[in-house]
């Protein structure tokens, strides 16, 4: 799978549509019957999108750490 115009960058996707592209891809790959090349550029794409979704939570994480700190302060 290539980044093609039909496959939007994994940057510009939100976390939910990452997530479930992920679980299409692991699903996919668990199927089998891809080739070689198609497989490598499958796990690719799914470890971009784990990689993305682990961000996205990292920064929600954060994101309420603080509110809960400046919750705290009040």
């Amino acid at each position: 799978m290539s980044e093609s115009d039909e496959t939007p960058a994994v940057s510009d996707l939100d976390y939910e549509t990452a997530r479930d592209e992920l679980a299409q891809v692991v699903a996919t790959l668990e199927h089998g019957g891809l080739g070689l090349d198609e497989s490598l550029a499958l796990w690719e794409r799914g470890e971009a999108l784990a990689k993305h979704c682990r961000a996205q939570l990292q920064g929600a994480a954060e994101r309420i750490e603080k509110a809960l700190e400046s919750s705290a302060e009040d």
